[in-house]
């Protein structure tokens, strides 16, 4: 096992969170204020321009609980680890509380993934995989009251205790991972290759059989309990699924989506229009982490690989056919696959002018979307 470069990690992190209090103490202030004013403005003003679109959500349902049954698409987990030290708090915690469990479950992430990366590539790999994961265009995501980095970091944190054959900790992780996205149920699959390929020892008693076998019920089981509680709310297991539809997320073909990114471009859409643009970032990013599972195919273990094509399928099975930008959302999604992070690193690795081209374009997209964002652009 390579131990992670502590100190190079911290580095990282605080230099991107850095980066994005910047961009919204001057972008905000630039763009809203007179100009020769002399008015200051409140921190708290600052703080609540990171309260946009889904983070509105899970710091309601912290605060109140679940309400409406649309708000039970919002999976409990992050809510409720804002909730338990909000309520002793008071109002005012709810949000930096939210941000600083995004923030902190971003960095646990970083040292989980440098080691799964490090591991495949070397320390190199494992370098620029974390950093062009924090410079990532729409990685302010982690920075917000969001859930992606607490899911990023348990279902991470799975696959690693998978690949150590630590079967108790994955299913535990994948408990968690479970109750905070839907996705988490699928970590079941990677869990059973990791069974197969580990068959011979797991074989070799039946003590060893049953401690292996028996916490892959813990997967399930996440999504079990947060079914039961949607029962008791709503009188039906799966309400989680049937409000979908409310959020514009309905079960769709795999290239549905792609045939109406297509006329929505090149048709509908007219040239320079902000949904034209936004439509082609969901698109661009979907598009390119296709790429990056069938180009990391050859060049990771089959588990991420697996796991990696699970959370494609699952965003293209579940477009917003209904909405103009099918595949909304899903330059946030991206975040989640770890993988293709990985990927992008072994190829940057060869291809140094890639490398010094993502260092450029990263960055400069990562303020851009990011004042969007706490200006209150549709940024989901």
């Amino acid at each position: 096992m390579k131990r992670a470069p502590t100190r190079d990690i911290l580095w990282l992190f605080l230099t991107t969170r850095l980066l994005l209090i910047l961009v919204t103490y001057f972008g905000y202030i630039l763009l809203t204020q007179e100009k020769y004013s002399g008015a200051p403005i409140a921190f708290s003003t600052f703080l609540n321009t990171w309260n946009q679109w889904d983070a509105t959500r899970y710091i309601h349902i912290a605060q109140s609980g679940y309400q409406l049954p649309y708000d039970l698409a919002f999976f409990p987990l992050f809510s409720l680890l804002i909730a338990i030290p909000g309520h002793l708090l008071g109002d005012w915690s709810y949000l930096p509380l939210g941000m600083l469990i995004s923030n902190a479950a971003l960095l646990g992430s970083l040292f989980v993934i440098y080691q799964i990366a490090a591991e495949a590539g070397g320390d190199q790999v494992g370098r620029r995989s974390i950093l062009y994961l924090c410079i990532f265009p729409t990685a302010f995501f982690f920075f917000a009251a969001y859930n992606e980095s607490l899911f990023l970091l348990l279902s991470s944190g799975t696959l690693l205790a998978l690949r150590r054959q630590r079967w108790w900790l994955a299913g535990l992780l994948g408990l968690l991972a479970a109750l905070t996205r839907s996705a988490g149920i699928m970590l079941a699959a990677p869990y059973l290759y990791e069974l197969w390929l580990a068959r011979e020892s797991v074989l070799a008693s039946k003590g060893k059989m049953l401690a292996s076998l028996l916490p892959i019920v813990l997967i399930p089981l996440g999504l079990i309990l947060y079914s039961i509680y949607c029962w008791k709310l709503t009188g039906n297991f799966l309400t989680f699924v049937n409000v979908q539809a409310h959020w514009s997320r309905q079960t769709s073909w795999p290239w549905q989506g792609f045939i109406q990114t297509i006329f929505e471009l090149f048709w509908h859409q007219p040239f320079g229009s902000f949904n034209q643009v936004h439509i082609l970032l969901d698109a661009t990013a979907t598009v390119t982490f296709i790429i990056l599972a069938i180009i990391g195919r050859k060049k990771l273990r089959p588990t991420y690989t697996l796991w990696l094509a699970l959370l494609l399928l699952s965003i293209l099975i579940s477009s917003s056919i209904g909405q103009r930008d099918p595949f909304i959302s899903n330059q946030r999604f991206v975040l989640e696959m770890f993988p293709a992070f990985i990927t992008l690193a072994m190829v940057s690795i060869t291809r140094p002018r890639l490398h010094q081209a993502l260092l450029w374009i990263f960055p400069a997209l990562l303020a851009t979307l990011s004042l969007l964002f706490v200006m209150g652009k549709w940024m989901v």
